[in-house]
């Protein structure tokens, strides 16, 4: 409304201040006019759709995360289980692996530790 008399106040004063204007001036105001009404109709219109449409977003996104949170929920139970069959199956293995290595280790450390003991005695001086 206040858009509208603003316009034909705008348009009054345009026609009376200036006579020697012809229609064809007048018309091509009046339609910048109308095409500023119309561009503020459309922006305005887009405006209101995509804040509902950012709703909409929102609203789908909370329904899906509620939807999934049980099957989410399902899943780690799953895992938590798989995980400690695996855990029962692994320990023994791992056990009976070092039982049968462990000796070829002890041998080893042995072998390094006389290796070290011998460079690190002073050597013999050597004869001429």
């Amino acid at each position: 409304m206040k858009f509208s008399l603003i316009a034909a106040v705008v348009l009054l004063a345009l026609a009376q201040g200036s006579f020697a204007q012809d229609a064809v001036d007048l018309e091509k105001l009046g339609q910048y006019l109308e095409d500023m009404k119309n561009k503020m109709v459309q922006d305005l219109t887009e405006i209101i759709h995509t804040h509902d449409l950012a709703n909409q977003a929102t609203s789908f996104l909370n329904e899906k995360k509620t939807q999934l949170e049980p099957l989410v929920a399902q899943i780690q139970e799953q895992l938590q289980t798989v995980a400690s069959n695996a855990e029962a199956q692994i320990k023994p293995l791992a056990a009976n692996v070092q039982a049968q290595f462990q000796p070829q280790i002890d041998s080893f450390q042995q072998r390094v530790e006389a290796i070290i003991q011998q460079l690190t005695r002073p050597a013999a001086p050597i004869a001429n």
